[in-house]
């Protein structure tokens, strides 16, 4: 999906709406891996892209903030959220406790009778990465694991689950860079994600649990630069 370039100033858009939609395309952007983890969000640069003024745009970016996406830095602005390799390892283990509990609690109740939701997700990433849409594939992802955890239809888990699942999209979407380099493209995470969709079908948690220690996740694709160098050339990049 584009940027969405400069808005028609003629339509006469709610200050709201001009929060949301900034607030969706950031959040697509830096979801996706357009901006990277410590790109600089410069509000002129902004503002000019999106054609809004300032106070839609820093509204768009203090909820960003909210969520753990960007960060705002005394005196040098805002910037996509870094995470250090413990941020990484911690949050991890979170999204495996937290997908493990639910699977625990769907499977023994037969919650797995609807897997609409896993399948959808699951055919717009085999289309986007037809498509070679980077930002489609990163929606149909947190969607994809998103249902999963939904499976247990436990609403404080998919409200604790949420943050986690976004913090973690940042590393997702460099991960999801490198494969796209690889011989294969996005074909593995696409058969990752299928194994997930067939162990879901099963009556055994054992099989399930099985399958999401096999989808991984938590290690770096061969050359793919270390967090540490990441985060210094992060810290001298601009927005692009």
């Amino acid at each position: 999906m584009a940027a969405i370039g400069t808005l028609h100033t003629d339509i006469d858009l709610g200050a709201n709406s001009l929060v949301d939609l900034a607030l969706a395309q950031l959040s697509r952007e830096i979801l996706g891996g357009s901006l990277v983890p410590g790109d600089r969000l410069v509000e002129e640069q902004l503002t000019k892209r999106y054609g809004i003024s300032r106070g839609p745009l820093r509204e768009a970016l203090r909820l960003l903030g909210q969520q753990g996406l960007v960060e705002h830095l005394p005196r040098r602005g805002v910037r996509v959220a870094t995470l250090s390799e413990q941020d990484f390892d911690e949050l991890y283990g979170l999204r495996e406790v937290l997908e493990r509990y639910a699977v625990s609690v769907a499977l023994p109740m037969g919650s797995t009778g609807d897997l609409k939701p896993l399948r959808r997700a699951l055919q717009v990433m085999r289309d986007a990465s037809t498509e070679g849409d980077a930002l489609e594939l990163a929606d149909a992802h947190q969607a994809f694991h998103r249902s999963l955890v939904g499976l247990a239809q436990h609403r404080q888990l998919a409200l604790a689950y949420e943050p986690v699942l976004l913090k973690l999209q940042l590393y997702m979407a460099a991960n999801m860079r490198r494969e796209a380099e690889q011989a294969h493209g996005w074909v593995d995470g696409i058969r990752r994600h299928e194994a997930l969709l067939s162990a879901a079908g099963s009556d055994d948690p054992r099989v399930l649990v099985a399958a999401l220690d096999a989808h991984g996740g938590r290690s770096f694709l061969p050359g793919e630069p270390s967090l540490t160098s990441r985060r210094a050339d992060a810290d001298r990049s601009d927005v692009r």
